[in-house]
């Protein structure tokens, strides 16, 4: 990709064109040098259900953890899931990965953060359709009106993660060691996020700390389109606000440390 492809800073089409560019670069790189291609956006989250299904509906028979069909409350959590975690560990490695078009382009900077967030979304979009088939033939499932908020957590889960995106990748710039820590971290808050069960399943206190991870809010988001009764107002609001906080904090980092990280690249 040329300099003139990636511009100097100038109108907000200029920069939306510019992240198109990056972003649908990131995709056809991955896709290229991929067999399966495609179907590598579905396979993770199928793989995992899969086992999970298994584990908590034949091995245990815990019909009380989440809904039934269980496979759709799963796939519900786990594609979003795929790309909040895929998302936060590029980040780690956003500055470094392209360096040398960071510091040589004058577009601004957030741009490398915004087009993993974009890229790895449309990723989740391509698999959306799997959601929908086993939402429609899996017994005992349907589409409710709570459909109508899905955009809604689509919308929230871009605002936290770019908000992520501005505070893990000039944190990792500067810091080598945050890389491994943020995987670390990325392992316990899968297991800490209702994903495998929900927010309800949770035991006395542990139901009031968990809404306060803002995920819990924006998956319940999710699976209102088919689980009508998995709304909790408290854990969506939290989700909502927490996730403005930290895009705030995230914004103001990564104001504060653009100009070391251009020196440590």
């Amino acid at each position: 990709m040329s300099h003139a492809a990636v511009g100097a800073p100038g109108t907000p089409r200029r920069y939306l064109h510019s992240l198109w560019l990056l972003s649908a670069r990131d995709l056809k790189v991955r896709y290229a040098t991929s067999f399966l291609g495609y179907l590598w956006s579905v396979l993770d989250p199928l793989v995992m259900s899969a086992i999970y299904w298994f584990v908590f509906t034949q091995v245990f028979q815990r019909d009380r953890i989440g809904e039934q069909p269980y496979i759709v409350f799963l796939i519900s959590a786990l594609l979003p899931w795929v790309w909040f975690n895929s998302s936060v560990s590029d980040f780690t490695k956003a500055f470094k990965k392209d360096s040398r078009l960071v510091r040589s382009t004058n577009i601004p900077r957030s741009i490398w953060v915004n087009r993993i967030v974009l890229s790895k979304g449309m990723e989740f979009l391509f698999s959306l359709p799997v959601l929908a088939l086993f939402a429609i033939f899996s017994p005992g499932a349907h589409f409710g009106w709570g459909i109508l908020w899905f955009p809604v957590a689509v919308v929230v889960q871009v605002i936290l993660l770019t908000g992520l995106g501005m505070l893990v990748a000039p944190l990792c710039a500067l810091y080598a060691d945050l890389e491994r820590t943020t995987g670390l971290i990325l392992r316990a808050l899968f297991y800490a996020t209702p994903i495998i069960y929900s927010v309800s399943d949770l035991p006395g206190p542990f139901e009031t700390i968990g809404a306060f991870n803002p995920l819990a809010g924006i998956f319940t988001l999710y699976r209102m389109a088919f689980f009508p009764d998995q709304w909790h107002t408290w854990t969506v609001l939290i989700g909502v606000a927490m996730s403005l906080v930290i895009f705030a904090l995230g914004w103001w980092v990564f104001r504060a440390l653009e100009r070391p990280v251009l020196k440590e690249l």
